[in-house]
């Protein structure tokens, strides 16, 4: 009886961890956020990548991909750009995938700063490559997503710069315990 109990609270832990991750992601998108007037989709920067970043650099691959997808399609369902979700679902959960992967790669648990810089910068390159691809589908030519990616990398370099030492802070309160 004392396993299924026991297996039952990591379930609702994670559960519980998932969702909050998930709106942490979406809040961090809605509302820190400037749309760049450089790009023709308007593009945004907002630190809900920072979010992502510190949900699979703190809790890995499958929490960092479903806050990813879940918390900013949810985002461009409610904000006007229903159109990018489909998108954005599957290009922030494989972002959220690859960064968790990376760091959590030999044995670490996103404990290696190292790990994390170049899990981060995988998923940015992730995300460029992604976006561009979507774009190139939605706008039809090669040449307008390019107008974006000023953004996208900008978001992906702050993400980075503030989650490193969240995800430190972390690190150390986790071991504290």
């Amino acid at each position: 009886m004392g396993n299924v109990i026991t297996g039952q609270k990591i379930k609702t832990k994670d559960l519980v961890e998932t969702s909050l991750l998930i709106a942490l992601v979406f809040l961090a998108t809605k509302f820190i956020n400037f749309k760049l007037p450089i790009s023709v989709n308007g593009g945004l920067i907002h630190l809900g990548t920072a979010m992502l970043f510190i949900a699979a650099g703190v809790f890995g691959p499958r929490k960092g991909a479903l806050s990813g997808a879940i918390g900013m399609a949810l985002f461009d369902v409610m904000s006007g750009w229903a159109l990018w979700a489909p998108f954005t679902f599957i290009i922030r959960g494989l972002m959220g995938y690859i960064v968790g992967k990376i760091a959590f790669m030999g044995n670490k648990d996103g404990s290696s700063v190292k790990l994390n810089i170049l899990a981060m910068i995988a998923g940015t390159v992730w995300n460029l490559v992604g976006y561009y691809i979507a774009e190139v589908i939605l706008y039809g030519n090669f040449i307008t997503p390019f107008t974006s990616m000023p953004g996208d990398l900008i978001q992906g370099i702050v993400g980075m710069i503030i989650a490193i030492p969240i995800i430190n802070a972390f690190r150390k309160i986790r071991r504290s315990y």
